[in-house]
C-alpha cells in the first residue's frame, strides 16, 4: 500500500545532459562584452523545472555585465580567474571558489588573467 502510494508521487524520470549537446558560441548575457562558450544544460530538461544550472566559459576580456537579479544566484570557478561584482563589491574568483549572491543585488563577473574563465553558474528558475 505504501509502495502504491509513492508511485503514485513519483518524481519525473531524471535527465542526463552531455555538455557536448548543449555548447553554442555567444556574446555573455547582460552587456554581450566579448565571446563565450555556453553549455545551456537546463535548457533541455523538460518542464516542470525549478532551477537553471549552467556552464560558462568566458573567453579573453569578456564579461557578464552588471545586471539586478531577482533570486539568489551561484558562480562557481572551475578554471581561470575572474572578479565579481555584487553592489559594487568587487573580489577575486580562482578555481573552488564560489561567490553566492543574493536577490536584489547588482552583479556581473568578467574574466581576467591569461586563461579563460569557466564557471557553473546555478539560480531559480522564476515563476512565469
Amino acid at each position: 500500500m505504501i509502495f502504491s502510494l509513492l508511485m503514485l508521487m513519483a518524481a519525473p524520470p531524471m535527465v542526463v545532459v552531455n555538455e557536448r549537446d548543449v555548447v553554442r558560441q555567444e556574446a555573455p548575457p547582460h552587456g554581450a562584452i566579448g565571446m563565450s562558450t555556453a553549455y545551456r544544460i537546463s535548457d533541455v530538461v523538460p518542464q516542470p523545472r525549478t532551477m537553471e544550472f549552467r556552464k560558462r566559459v568566458l573567453h579573453k576580456g569578456a564579461a557578464i555585465g552588471l545586471h539586478l537579479i531577482a533570486h539568489d544566484e551561484v558562480y562557481y570557478v572551475l578554471s581561470g580567474e575572474g572578479e565579481v561584482t555584487s553592489d559594487g563589491v568587487s573580489q577575486r574568483l580562482r578555481p573552488g571558489m564560489a561567490a553566492y549572491l543574493y536577490d536584489g543585488a547588482v552583479v556581473g563577473i568578467r574574466q581576467i588573467g591569461n586563461k579563460p574563465l569557466s564557471l557553473i553558474i546555478s539560480y531559480p528558475v522564476t515563476p512565469k
